[in-house]
């Protein structure tokens, strides 16, 4: 009887444990991930895709560089160099245009880049779950009709930096 006892008792705890773990799970998801937060986790930007940002007529250029980028992400500011190189570079033999996108308020994003020294003087604010971006920095190379032809997500490594350029001022490449 005495073994019997302690059988029942622990499928009592085990199933006590299972229920607990489903329970906080149900939670998790119904009070902490909106669906469309949990949506935004999984569908990330890539080439290939369309994107829409209110303000920005895609058809004005051949092609836009957005740089998603956030005060107070280390590798943003270590990008610096990179970026500023990028939008000098553009401007003397290219036609892309360059947009900055921060989560929050467009003064803020114009102060960051003036700190950083990258002339940019487009800049939005946008949510970067409405373009599905889940992190910074990210580039993202943009053709007249909205299509996306290039994403680099964080720190652009050393060796994927000419490939950016050639994309950012290779206009007429169909790459």
């Amino acid at each position: 009887m005495g073994s019997l006892h302690k059988r029942v008792e622990l499928l009592a705890n085990l199933s006590i444990i299972v229920v607990a773990i489903l329970v906080c799970i149900v939670l998790t998801k119904r009070f902490v991930l909106s669906p469309s937060q949990e949506r935004d986790l999984n569908e990330r930007i890539t080439a290939g895709s369309k994107i829409d940002i209110p303000g920005i007529d895609w058809k004005d250029n051949k092609q836009t560089l957005l740089l998603v980028l956030a005060q107070g992400c280390h590798f943003c500011s270590e990008s610096a160099p990179f970026y500023k190189q990028l939008v000098e570079k553009n401007s003397a033999a290219g036609n892309t245009k360059f947009v900055a996108i921060f989560p929050r308020e467009v003064s803020e994003g114009h102060k960051y880049l003036d700190d950083l020294g990258v002339p940019i003087a487009d800049v939005r604010q946008v949510s970067f779950g409405s373009i599905h971006v889940g992190g910074t920095p990210t580039l993202i190379l943009v053709d007249s009709m909205g299509v996306v032809k290039g994403v680099w997500l964080g720190k652009v490594a050393p060796e994927s930096e000419a490939e950016v350029l050639n994309k950012v001022l290779c206009n007429e490449c169909g790459s």
